[in-house]
C-alpha cells in the first residue's frame, strides 16, 4: 500500500495542484515562492492538525466570493455562492493490492472493489451555515451602527469588527469549521489538465462522511520542520491539543536526542517487564545508599537548623530523599562523547570530546538521522512503545508511515545534505521487518531549495513546483506540479544526454527564475559579469547559466517546456557553404563547410538551436534579416523564451560599413574596438591587439578574425578581459545586449508583484 497522488484546492496558491508520490522517495523543488511550503503545509494541517487551518490559508482569490456572501446575508438576498465549495479540500488517493483489502475495508466506496486506487477527500465544512450567519449578521449590525458624538452634536460613525464576512471569519473561522472525511469514486479519476490543473471529481448530491478518522489506523505520519526562527529550529506549534508527538521539536544536541529516545522505548520504570527489574533494582539501592551518605554529612548542618524554630511551625525536621533517573546522565555538557584518537593503538587511552566540539552540520546529521530511527522505532514498535498505558499493542503497525522532512539544509551543511538524502529513505527501511519487504511501506517527502539535495536524488524522483501567472484579471498566481519522472524516466538519448549533464554541473536549474544557455567558456565567463554591470535588476534575480558548447541547447527542449521558466538563449549563427570537394580518385563530392557569414550567399546555419526550436529557419539570409520582435516567442503562452545570436553591426571605424559577426568572441572585439587595446594577458589577447591595430578593412578584419579564432584560447581572452581597470567599459554585443535586455522584463514579469502579494498575505516560502 502506498499514496499514489494527492490534490489539494483552495489552500493558498494551490488553487487546483495535483501532487505524485514516488514510491519511496518524493523531493519537491522550485523557485521561491513557488508553493512548496504550502504544499508541506497543507499535508500536516490536513493530516496533522486540521485546527490550525486559518483564513490566511484560503486561496486568496476567493475572498472575494467570501464577501459577496456576506453581501447577500446582509441584504437577505439568496446566496449565489457555495462558502463550503471554497474551503480548501485534500483528496488522497492510495493504491491498495487487494491482498491488503483488510486494512481499508472501513473506507471501501463500494463492495465491487477489486484492488487498486482508493479515494479518500478530507475537506473542511462550516458546522452550522444558519449559525454562523446569524453570529456574522449580529456582529455586523453592531459595527454598521457603531458612532460617536462630534464637536457639533452629529453623529461620526466609526469603524468596527467586522468589516466583512472574511474579517469576520479571521477571527471565528476554526470556531464553526471541520474537518470531514468522504469517500471518492475511483472510477471517476480524471488526469490533470494539459496545463497541470487538478480536476477532482465533484461529489455526488446525499454523499455521507465517514463517521471516523479515516487513517487513523492506516498511515502513520511524522515531521521534521524547517526553522522559522532563529530561538527554535522546530518552528511553530503545529498541534493546539500539544501532542507530543506532532509538537516534537528539533532537537541539535544528540544528548536531548538520546533521552527523548530513551523515554518513549527504554524507560524501565514503564510498564516494566522482566529484564527491567534488575536495572529498578539497582537504582533504587543506589538511592538508598545514597541517602543514607547524604543524611550523615547533613546531619550537623540539619541539628543547627533546628534549633532555630519558626513561628507557626512544630519543630520541623529535615530529610533527604533522592531521586535518581537514567536520563540524568545525560543532561550534562559531555554525557556524549565523541572518540577522536587512540594513542595507545589498543584501545586502552582514548582521547574523547564532548558534544558540543564537533562541528554543527555534523551534529545536526546526527541529531536529525537519529530522529529518523525514533520514528521508525516508533512506528514499528520497537521496545516500550510496544506497550501504551499497560497494554499491548506491539500488533498494531499501521501498513503505511509517511514521512515529512521540511528544508533540510535549514539544518545541514551544504556537504552534509547529500549524505543526508543518500541515506534518510535507506534509515527509514533499516528494520528486520522492513528492508525490501512489501509488507509495511515507506514514503519519505522532502521540500528544499538546496542544489545539492536535488543534485544527489534521483531526477525521477524530482515534483517541479511551477509558478503560473493569473489567468484572468483579478485573479492571483497560482501552481502546477510536474512530474520529472516522465523527463528523466525512459532510456531515450536526448534525455539522458539532458540528465548526465546536470548531474555532472551541478546545476541550480530547478531552483532558479530564469534559465540562460550559452555555448562556450568565454560567454560562461563573461555573460554574468555583464550582468553584474550593465544589467543590475537582473543580477538581483535568481538566474542559472548552463553552458552546452556545440549548441546542445535544444536538448533540453523538453525539460524547459516543463519547467516554464523564462529562457535565453545566446547562441552562434555557425555559418556555414556548401562546397565541392575532390577526394584523391577524382570523384567530387559535396559538404558544408564553416564559413564567415556573408549575406546573399545562399550559406546556411548549423545551430541545432535555430533549425529545431526557435526561429526554426536554416537560411543565414532570413536569419541576419529576422525582426527584432520574432527573435522571442511566448512558446504558446506557457513561458517566455528568447534566440539572440549575431546580426549585422557598424563597423565602428566607418559607419556606413556592415559586419556580420560570426561567434561570441569578434562581435564582442568588433563592438569593442577601443576597450581591445588595453586587454593584456594571454597570447589570444596579444594577436587580437595586433589586429585591431592594423587599421584593416571591415572586409580584413573578419577574415583576420575568423582565422585567429578558430585556434585560440577563448576563455584564457574572456579572463583576460575580466581585468580590465575598469569593468564597464567592456560593453555586451548588441545581441547579447538586446537578449539580456528582454529577459530582465522576463523574469521580473508579474513574478515580483505576485510574491508581494502572496508573502502580504500568506508569508509563504
Amino acid at each position: 500500500m502506498r499514496i499514489k497522488f494527492v490534490e489539494i484546492t483552495n489552500f493558498r496558491k494551490l488553487k487546483s495542484m495535483h501532487l505524485d508520490f514516488d514510491k519511496k522517495t518524493t523531493i519537491l523543488v522550485g523557485a521561491n515562492n513557488s508553493g512548496k511550503t504550502s504544499a508541506m503545509l497543507a499535508l500536516r494541517i490536513f493530516l496533522l492538525s486540521p485546527s490550525r487551518l486559518a483564513l490566511r490559508d484560503i486561496t486568496i482569490a476567493n475572498w472575494t466570493k467570501i464577501d459577496l456572501l456576506g453581501d447577500e446575508w446582509e441584504v437577505d438576498r439568496e446566496p449565489t455562492v457555495d462558502l463550503n465549495a471554497l474551503l480548501p479540500s485534500l483528496d488522497v488517493w492510495l493504491d491498495v493490492p487487494i491482498s491488503e483489502i483488510q486494512h481499508v475495508v472501513h473506507i471501501l466506496p463500494t463492495l465491487d472493489w477489486s484492488g487498486g486506487l482508493l479515494g479518500v477527500r478530507l475537506s473542511f465544512r462550516i458546522k452550522d451555515l444558519d449559525k454562523l450567519k446569524a453570529e456574522y449578521l449580529t456582529q455586523r449590525a453592531a459595527a454598521r451602527d457603531a458612532s460617536i458624538s462630534g464637536p457639533n452634536g452629529e453623529r461620526i460613525k466609526i469603524a468596527l469588527w467586522p468589516g466583512s464576512l472574511t474579517d469576520f471569519l479571521e477571527r471565528r473561522l476554526r470556531t464553526h469549521l471541520e474537518l470531514l472525511a468522504y469517500p471518492l469514486d475511483p472510477c471517476s479519476v480524471t488526469r490533470p489538465s494539459k496545463d497541470g490543473l487538478a480536476t477532482p471529481q465533484t461529489l455526488p448530491v446525499g454523499v455521507l462522511a465517514f463517521d471516523h478518522p479515516p487513517f487513523k489506523n492506516l498511515i502513520k505520519i511524522d515531521e521534521i520542520a524547517a526553522q522559522r526562527d532563529f530561538a527554535d529550529a522546530g518552528g511553530n506549534d503545529y498541534d493546539e491539543n500539544k501532542n507530543e508527538a506532532a509538537t516534537r521539536r528539533f532537537k541539535r544536541r544528540l544528548s536531548d536526542q538520546l533521552r527523548s529516545y530513551y523515554d518513549r522505548h527504554l524507560d524501565p520504570s514503564k510498564t516494566p517487564s522482566e529484564k527491567d527489574y534488575e536495572a529498578l533494582g539497582a537504582i533504587q539501592a543506589a538511592e538508598r545508599s545514597f541517602d543514607a551518605r547524604l543524611e550523615a554529612g547533613f546531619s550537623a548542618a540539619f541539628e543547627e537548623l533546628e534549633d532555630l524554630g519558626y513561628p507557626g511551625m512544630n519543630n520541623p525536621k529535615l530529610k533527604i530523599s533522592t531521586l535518581l533517573r537514567a536520563t540524568d546522565g545525560l543532561k550534562h555538557g559531555s554525557s556524549v562523547q565523541y572518540q577522536v584518537a587512540d594513542p595507545s593503538g589498543d584501545g586502552t587511552k582514548t582521547l574523547k570530546l564532548p558534544e558540543d566540539y564537533s562541528g554543527l552540520g555534523y551534529q545536526n546529521l546526527i541529531a536529525m538521522v537519529f530522529m529518523l530511527m525514533g520514528f521508525r522505532d516508533e512506528w514499528m514498535r520497537v521496545e516500550k512503545a510496544g506497550i501504551i498505558e499497560g497494554t499491548d499493542v506491539s500488533h498494531e503497525i499501521q501498513p503505511l508511515h509517511l514521512v515529512f522532512v521540511e528544508e533540510p539544509e535549514a539544518h545541514l551543511h551544504a556537504q552534509v545534505q547529500q549524505v543526508f538524502i543518500n541515506k534518510a529513505y535507506n534509515l527509514l527501511r533499516k528494520h528486520n521487518d522492513l528492508g525490501d519487504k512489501n509488507t509495511y511501506c515507506t514514503q519519505l517527502i522532502v521540500s528544499t531549495h538546496s542544489s545539492h539535495v536535488a543534485h544527489e536524488a534521483d531526477f525521477a524522483n524530482l515534483r517541479y513546483f511551477r509558478r503560473r501567472l493569473a489567468a484572468n484579471k483579478g485573479e492571483t498566481p497560482t501552481t502546477t506540479v510536474a512530474n520529472l519522472s516522465y523527463i528523466f524516466g525512459d532510456g531515450d538519448d536526448t534525455k539522458r544526454f539532458v540528465k548526465r549533464y546536470l548531474k555532472a554541473t551541478h546545476c541550480d536549474l530547478f531552483f532558479a527564475d530564469g534559465v540562460i544557455f550559452v555555448e562556450g567558456q568565454a560567454e560562461r565567463i563573461l555573460v554574468p559579469h555583464f550582468i553584474r554591470h550593465h544589467f543590475p535588476e537582473l543580477s538581483r534575480r535568481y538566474v542559472t547559466l548552463l553552458e552546452l558548447g556545440g549548441s546542445h541547447a535544444h536538448s533540453f527542449r523538453d525539460l524547459v517546456d516543463v519547467l516554464g521558466i523564462a529562457t535565453l538563449i545566446i547562441s552562434d549563427l555557425d555559418a556555414t557553404i556548401l562546397t565541392k570537394l575532390t577526394d584523391k580518385n577524382g570523384n567530387e563530392t559535396t559538404r558544408w563547410k564553416s564559413t564567415r557569414p556573408e549575406q546573399g550567399k545562399e550559406q546556411k546555419t548549423a545551430n541545432s538551436v535555430l533549425k529545431k526550436w526557435h526561429p526554426q529557419k536554416e537560411l543565414i539570409d532570413e536569419l541576419i534579416t529576422l525582426p527584432p520582435e520574432a527573435h522571442s516567442s511566448s512558446a504558446g503562452g506557457d513561458y517566455e523564451l528568447y534566440v539572440a545570436y549575431q546580426k549585422p553591426v557598424k563597423d565602428p571605424r566607418n559607419g556606413n560599413a556592415m559586419i556580420i559577426p560570426r561567434t561570441f568572441e569578434d562581435a564582442l572585439i568588433i563592438e569593442n574596438l577601443v576597450t581591445m587595446a588595453k586587454v593584456e594577458g594571454s597570447v589570444t589577447s596579444a594577436n587580437i591587439r595586433d589586429i585591431v591595430a592594423q587599421n584593416l578593412s571591415s572586409d580584413d578584419l573578419e577574415d583576420e578574425l575568423f582565422d585567429l579564432l578558430k585556434t585560440a584560447e577563448k576563455a584564457a581572452f574572456a579572463l583576460d578581459c575580466l581585468m580590465l581597470e575598469d569593468p564597464k567599459t567592456l560593453m555586451p554585443p548588441s545581441y547579447i545586449a538586446d537578449g539580456l535586455k528582454w529577459f530582465e522584463r522576463a523574469v521580473g514579469k508579474d513574478i515580483a508583484d505576485s510574491e508581494i502579494k502572496e508573502e502580504a498575505v500568506h508569508d509563504e516560502d
